[in-house]
């Protein structure tokens, strides 16, 4: 038995899913002729009330397209210094775009509306790039799962309007957001000028992104999705997939949250460990002690059977996921209760 907590997107296609996969119907869709891709465009736009949707097959492409879409080379977006966008696409920003990145130093990589006022630059100042585009992560990844309080993101807009910035979100995993905090996924379409809606992490498909926006933004966005090499033929069978996740593996996030606050709360009791940041969904950010060597600690685990992840400085992660069942938790649990250091 492998315990594969490094991630949410190490999870394989369920019988039912496969089932949808193997039935699709499926057609050329950089044609756009592929039923269960448009299938799949329109169910994600009813159910955030956007405009237009164009399938990507990765989430960083999908970001890269928005961010595409909504600058030009020379300008800047502003994020927090942990946004997926600026530390863990490749520098896409600046190859893709020609972008720099103005960083906010936010908390657990959420920025508030104080923060974008004040780094926006001055837009008669030709010395300093032109601000056009917020980029916000809900929930955030390298700040362990953190998710936005709804209010502060609508204080965002507002600045955005009131100074003609574009507001895209990265939505990884916007899903667990959306079920930890009950809300109504057509709030985001109100307020989001884009959103990147993932597919392939919490809700268990083997790939695929959504990006939803207005028709204005997207009509170039298959262009985009073109010259960045994500042109894809009868990929239907993967769009069923994306189908069935939004079916079946939604409010069963719910499950996975509750088995990351019950790993958090056992590694809060353990004296070995330093910090438990605070977790609100999957993913569980904790730190050793002084003196307790993580390498030793993630090798000990290893001899168990079970993968977590080191993102650096010290910092480590676990991420739950619908294929890390009751027994698998269990013995997580015993063996962490149980570790000697």
């Amino acid at each position: 038995m492998i315990i594969d907590l490094r991630s949410d997107t190490v999870t394989k296609p369920s019988a039912g899913m496969m089932d949808a996969i193997m039935s699709a119907e499926t057609g050329d869709d950089v044609y756009k002729e592929d039923p269960t891709v448009n299938a799949l465009e329109e169910r994600l736009c009813q159910l955030f009330g956007m405009e237009a949707a164009l399938f990507f097959p990765t989430g960083s492409m999908a970001n890269q397209a928005a961010i595409k879409l909504h600058t030009q080379p020379g300008e800047q977006l502003i994020c927090d210094k942990w946004a997926h966008v600026y530390n863990y696409e490749g520098g896409g920003v600046s190859f893709n775009s020609g972008v720099s990145c103005k960083l906010i130093d936010g908390d657990r990589g959420i920025i508030t509306a104080d923060q974008v006022v004040k780094n926006i630059n001055p837009p008669d100042f030709y010395h300093s790039p032109l601000t056009s585009l917020v980029c916000l992560e809900n929930t955030t990844n390298k700040g362990g799962g953190a998710c936005y309080d709804f209010n502060e993101i609508l204080k965002i807009k507002e600045v955005c309007d009131s100074n003609g910035l574009g507001l895209h979100l990265d939505g990884a995993r916007l899903m667990n957001a959306i079920v930890a905090k009950k809300q109504n996924p057509k709030d985001y379409g109100k307020v989001l000028d884009t959103i990147s809606v993932c597919l392939s992490k919490g809700l268990g498909t083997p790939l695929g992104t959504v990006l939803l926006g207005t028709h204005k933004l997207m009509k170039n966005a298959i262009r985009v999705r073109k010259v960045l090499g994500g042109g894809m033929r009868q990929i239907g069978f993967m769009a069923a997939a994306g189908l069935y996740a939004l079916e079946n593996n939604v409010e069963r996030l719910q499950q996975d949250h509750q088995k990351a606050r019950e790993i958090a709360d056992a590694l809060k009791s353990l004296a070995f460990i330093k910090k438990v940041e605070p977790t609100e969904t999957n993913i569980v950010i904790f730190y050793l002690k002084e003196g307790i060597s993580e390498a030793t600690f993630m090798n000990d685990l290893t001899d168990n059977n079970i993968r977590i992840s080191s993102m650096g400085e010290g910092k480590l992660r676990i991420v739950t996921h619908l294929d890390y069942t009751d027994v698998m938790h269990l013995f997580l649990l015993e063996v962490l209760k149980s570790y000697k250091f």
